[in-house]
């Protein structure tokens, strides 16, 4: 393996915690219960079709010895018509089984995508930081049908087998017990041929399965970071990545291949040794005249429908290792524990809000050990622009990021209003709070789309004035289709710029009375950082803004300037007053030829 390559084995992300057989199909039965009728009909049509194949032996028998070898050719037509009906019988229901059974799966499908999506839609931001977006993908769409083939499939198939073989061996018995009895010489064979496959199929499951999502992970990656890889010219090297990912799923899928291409021939041996066993002895029967030709004809067709539904149980075996090593990856987003999963017993935030947010002694923990933050006390009174400076992995993400509880305090409290925001309902909480980060992220739609994210019930004039506001209604009025103008995954056909100040048009459009702002100007040219900036200044009118700041002309005005370092506030005050204080800021502040924040503290580390 080439070096730096990830691996599904190396990667915990891609498993899932281990459940029985009965504790997946237990769980995800539930989805079967809103589709009674359905889930009946469906056993109910592939049973009568079974049954209506049962006439084909009784029918061939009889028209054999009684019919053709008697010499009645009167009844020849009525026993043929009756056998063709048998098989009309047969395929209508058979036809009537596949039309239910698709709308059946299909709803279930729909019924359990939609929670699992639902699920990952409510779980925490830390959830994703620890799990690939391609293996996420790969559980909501291969496991999901992965587990509806074993709900729905599996339950039909496995009803109609059973029915299949006892119905067929009470045949079998009633007719011949000396046939029968040989006839299932073969099971213990079988059975214990079964016993082995379902105690080491999972593990071999399993580990396709983690491979699968391995690849779909490194897909989407490099689908993501086309750009990059060109800019860098590491097709070749993405190729051996890939190649490596789809490798460990080729060995993964052969790995269960092997073990089927020797256990599935073993089983049909047994099963044939069965059927030359029972024609061995029934033979002999024939020959001592204690048995019609057309009666052995008619127990052989029988024997047959007897294996047929015996391998089709060997079958739902291998179908049912396969859902139960997805299954296991989809209980794992069912029952990941949701962000504030007592919503009900939170309040609301008390309305109107005036915009008063204060920091009490918060700590937090991103890992057990590690403090990513230690005792932060901040004050922000209504309208007052905060802004928080220091270097690389200083913690100031982390500050704003718990303000609208994306991670969940590991002591203190946040209060917005004098209220505690650990009880509060999030969605109440993130209504009053709008971020615009450094980095904005548009979605795969339209322009029109993406401002109206930030209030989906706005009026024309309203999105028209928001649009003006941010300093982007020009350049969208200049596109060919202007508001209606798709911008491509992650907003990929419009500039830093403009989906920056797309992002700030949604932003006001929501009209929240606090502001998280991670400043995002240092990329673009001078012209549009002016535009910015005279966006991002309406958007902070009369709210009480958290900017993360990368150049020190964007806060000069700031009503309280915070200076982090290893998680911790060193020094606060406004600029005048830092600068009097001759400490770290005011050393940073007279750093020349710097064109970022960050650039200043990494060169105070090295200057003395």
């Amino acid at each position: 393996m080439a070096h730096g390559a990830p691996s599904s084995e190396r990667d915990p992300t891609f498993a899932a915690k281990s459940r029985s057989t009965w504790e997946v199909v237990g769980r995800v039965a539930i989805y079967l219960r809103p589709y009674k009728l359905a889930a009946a009909a469906t056993v109910t049509c592939a049973v009568l079709s079974l049954l209506a194949s049962f006439a084909f032996p009784k029918l061939t028998a009889y028209a054999i010895d009684d019919v053709i070898r008697q010499g009645h050719a009167e009844l020849l037509t009525p026993v043929m018509l009756g056998l063709i009906g048998a098989f009309l019988l047969r395929d209508l229901f058979s036809g009537l089984r596949i039309l239910v059974n698709n709308h059946f799966e299909q709803n279930v499908i729909f019924d359990m995508r939609r929670d699992v999506y639902s699920r990952l839609q409510r779980l925490p931001v830390g959830y994703f930081d620890q799990r690939a977006s391609g293996d996420l993908m790969t559980r909501v769409i291969e496991d999901v049908n992965s587990v509806e083939r074993v709900l729905i499939d599996g339950t039909e198939q496995g009803v109609v087998a059973l029915v299949g073989v006892l119905g067929v061996g009470a045949i079998l018995i009633y007719t011949n017990p000396l046939l029968a009895l040989v006839a299932m010489s073969p099971i213990p064979v079988l059975a214990a041929g079964a016993m082995w496959y379902t105690l080491t199929a999972h593990r071999r499951y399993r580990r396709q399965r983690e491979a699968s999502s391995a690849m779909n992970a490194l897909l989407m990656d490099n689908l993501q970071g086309v750009r990059q890889i060109k800019a860098f010219s590491r097709e070749i090297h993405e190729d051996q990545r890939f190649r490596e990912r789809a490798d460990a799923l080729r060995w993964g899928t052969l790995g269960i291949m092997r073990v089927w291409a020797i256990y599935s021939p073993v089983m049909s041996f047994a099963g044939a040794i069965g059927f030359a066993l029972v024609l061995w002895v029934g033979g002999r029967q024939v020959i001592q005249h204690q048995m019609e030709p057309g009666a052995l004809v008619g127990y052989l067709l029988y024997l047959g429908m007897f294996y047929t539904p015996i391998g089709q149980l060997h079958g739902l075996n291998q179908l049912l290792q396969s859902g139960r090593a997805a299954g296991e990856r989809v209980l794992d987003i069912l029952d990941a524990p949701k962000e504030r999963p007592d919503a009900r017993a939170r309040q609301p935030l008390r309305l109107p809000i005036r915009g008063e947010v204060i920091y009490e002694n918060v700590r937090f923990s991103y890992d057990e050990g590690k403090t990513a933050l230690h005792s932060i006390n901040l004050h922000a009174r209504p309208g007052e622009m905060i802004a928080l400076v220091g270097p690389t992995g200083a913690g100031k993400s982390t500050v704003v990021n718990l303000l609208p509880a994306f991670y969940e305090l590991t002591s203190g409290r946040i209060l917005v209003d004098g209220q505690d925001i650990g009880g509060v309902a999030l969605e109440s909480l993130r209504q009053q709070i709008s971020v615009v980060s450094q980095e904005p992220f548009l979605f795969n739609g339209t322009i029109r789309e993406n401002i109206l994210y930030g209030k989906l019930d706005a009026t024309g004039d309203e999105l028209l004035a928001a649009a003006r506001a941010a300093n982007c209604f020009e350049f969208i009025t200049n596109l060919p289709e202007g508001f209606e103008t798709r911008v491509g995954e992650r907003g990929v056909k419009l500039s830093v710029g403009e989906k920056q100040r797309v992002s700030i048009a949604r932003a006001l459009l929501k009209n929240a009375p606090l502001l998280v702002l991670d400043e995002a100007t240092a990329s673009v040219d001078t012209a549009t950082e002016r535009l910015i900036q005279e966006a991002l200044e309406r958007l902070m009118a009369n709210r009480t803004s958290f900017v993360i700041a990368h150049r020190l002309s964007t806060i000069r005005q700031a009503d309280q300037i915070l200076v982090l370092r290893h998680g911790q506030i060193i020094e606060r005050g406004t600029h005048e007053e830092l600068l009097a204080q001759a400490g770290l800021y005011a050393r940073l502040a007279r750093i020349q030829n710097t064109s970022t924040i960050e650039e200043g503290f990494t060169k105070l580390e090295v200057v003395p």
